[in-house]
């Protein structure tokens, strides 16, 4: 199977102001595009994972980084990341809450002991590591959490890697 993938973020804004000596105008385009060849080497990719969650309240799940399910079914044993993506859904009331599994678990682009990321209802992580990626080692864990009770989180997942 032959995999392509292009990493793109972006963030636009204009913001309109009347300064001292007359009218004025701030623009900002910023844009990181990265294209992923398809291989395993630097600047390459040849695995997607795929998936939409649900997450009970107070709940958590947890992935086996190198044991998943590819989106068309074939086995997925990941040995480098070079994206996740995490959108949480704008519905929900709780947040997304990404890392610190128990056992084994996968820091990836995060520091410490137990490092998580946060992401609050309607957010969107995306942590890229294009050329190198970051290193799967048999049995890593990827956990999720839902941050409170009440109700469920809803959240899209991507993770792109070799």
């Amino acid at each position: 199977m032959s995999l392509t993938a292009k990493l793109r973020a972006s963030i636009q804004y204009s913001l309109g102001a009347a300064p001292d000596l007359g009218s004025a105008v701030a623009k900002f385009a910023g844009l990181a595009d990265v294209d992923l060849a398809s291989g395993t080497g630097d600047w390459q990719a040849s695995k997607a994972y795929v998936n939409s969650v649900e997450i009970a309240a107070s709940g958590d799940t947890t992935l086996d980084l190198s044991a998943l399910t590819d989106p068309l079914g074939a086995d997925l044993s990941l040995t480098k990341v070079k994206a996740i993506i995490v959108k949480a859904a704008a519905g929900n009331t709780n947040n997304v809450v990404m890392g610190a599994a128990g056992s084994n678990p996968f820091l990836g682009p995060l520091g410490g002991t137990a490092p998580t990321v946060t992401i609050p209802p309607g957010g969107v992580a995306m942590l890229t590591a294009p050329k190198a990626g970051w290193t799967v080692s048999t049995a890593v864990n990827l956990k999720f959490a839902n941050s409170a009770g009440g109700s469920a989180v809803n959240f899209d997942l991507v993770i792109v890697g070799t």
